[in-house]
């Protein structure tokens, strides 16, 4: 039997009580899977790097995005895997890139930039500075967006947030460029795997990583930094608040760095 490819979200019956009534409908939640990225290179068979838990749907994009935003490339091929061992329901959780050249580091789980590391002697410095030495483009250079247009980049994503209209429980990345037109968005239950599915899709494209503004549905934590300056971002626009160290990222990279940002206030950090 065919496996069947998951799809975005999944549909149950509930039971919903308002005061004294009950009523019992028909919900959709969004779907949480793990995917399973396998890298590959010339001499060298396809292992696993990395898994994470997603949203279904652009697979091949969040593989590339991540790969590239751990400094290790552009993918030269990208496919669900075919490995024979694998059980049918794992057919579309696997998904096998491969590279052009040997990357500059074997990759593992274990030194994944976004992975974080709690050894002992490892300090926000440290993680500052080997963000910057991995960095796979340059800063960017071009104009930002105006404090104006930011306070307005969460409304003009929203009506693309599909996926949390029908579940509630999406967080959504969207770049723009410096005039306020959207170029991509991708939704996904992990707030990282929406930013790695966004830039993948213009990795895959053929189109350069960078762009004007970045905005995300959440906070701006540590990783999605990391992710903007990898992908040589000009602007990190949050709904939510960034944290003392992802502030500390976006000066040290030349990132500007945005949080609070809904109707007529933003807050910039960096």
């Amino acid at each position: 039997m065919k496996a069947r490819r998951p799809g975005p979200t999944t549909r149950l019956r509930v039971e919903e009580h308002r005061g004294d009534d009950v009523r019992r409908h028909e919900d959709r939640l969004l779907t949480e899977e793990p995917l399973e990225i396998r890298l590959a290179w010339p001499g060298a068979p396809a292992r696993r790097v990395w898994t994470t838990l997603r949203t279904p749907g652009s697979d091949f994009e969040l593989a590339a995005g991540w790969v590239y935003h751990e400094g290790l490339g552009r993918p030269a091929g990208v496919a669900y895997c075919t490995d024979v061992e694998l059980r049918p329901e794992q057919e579309f959780n696997v998904v096998t890139l491969t590279l052009d050249s040997v990357p500059d580091r074997v990759p593992s789980q274990l030194d994944a930039l976004s992975a974080g590391s709690a050894a002992c002697g490892v300090c926000g410095t440290d993680e500052v500075d080997e963000v910057l030495a991995r960095r796979p483009s340059l800063p960017w250079s071009g104009p930002l967006p105006s404090p104006e247009l930011v306070r307005r980049l969460p409304d003009l994503m929203r009506p693309h947030q599909q996926l949390f209209e029908r579940t509630g429980s999406a967080h959504a990345a969207g770049l723009f460029t410096v005039d306020g037109v959207l170029v991509a968005v991708r939704e996904d239950v992990g707030r990282h795997n929406a930013v790695d599915k966004v830039v993948g899709a213009r990795i895959l494209a053929g189109e350069p990583s960078a762009e004007a503004v970045l905005v995300v549905s959440g906070r701006a934590g540590f990783e999605l930094v990391q992710k903007a300056i990898a992908s040589g971002i000009g602007a990190l626009v949050a709904v939510g608040a960034p944290t003392g160290l992802s502030v500390r990222l976006a000066e040290a990279g030349g990132l500007a760095l945005y949080g609070w940002t809904k109707g007529e206030r933003t807050v910039r950090y960096a």
